[in-house]
């Protein structure tokens, strides 16, 4: 499996990647919803800007519990969907659309962030900007790692 887990993120961290996925989505005018979430998928910190749709509370929340429980963006799934690979629905809680991104900390997955509100490439670049305030190394868009042949 990619990447192991470390501690679980606290709340302060979680507050301040909420805080820059928010000022994201503020710098652009779009209403979003924010989660993040521990190693387990459990909710550690929650924001909804004003006038964000009620729908995107429970999306934000998810698509951190489906980064943080397959250690791999939202977005990979998105992509497999996307080509062709409709297994990919099968698969339990695993969200197939862009915005959650995992949250790493001295090379461990300590939680993910979740993003709703806007289309998915708004979404993700709000979690990103959130999960950068504290990744301690580069971000990968797809998530997975390719073994050698």
């Amino acid at each position: 499996m990619p990447d192991g887990y470390g501690p679980n993120v606290g709340v302060e961290v979680a507050r301040k990647a909420a805080a820059a996925a928010v000022a994201e989505a503020k710098k652009n005018s779009w209403m979003m919803a924010v989660a993040v979430v521990d190693t387990a998928g459990n909710l550690v910190y929650f924001e909804r800007m004003d006038d964000t749709q009620s729908g995107s509370i429970r999306v934000a929340q998810e698509k951190a519990r489906s980064a943080a429980e397959f250690k791999r963006p939202t977005k990979a799934f998105e992509d497999a969907l996307v080509g062709g690979r409709q297994a990919v629905l099968a698969l339990p809680d695993a969200i197939p659309i862009e915005g959650g991104i995992p949250l790493f900390a001295d090379e461990k997955i300590i939680g993910a962030i979740g993003v709703s509100g806007g289309n998915s490439p708004q979404d993700s670049q709000c979690a990103k900007a959130g999960a950068d305030t504290i990744k301690t190394r580069p971000h990968r868009e797809a998530g997975i790692r390719r073994r050698p042949p």
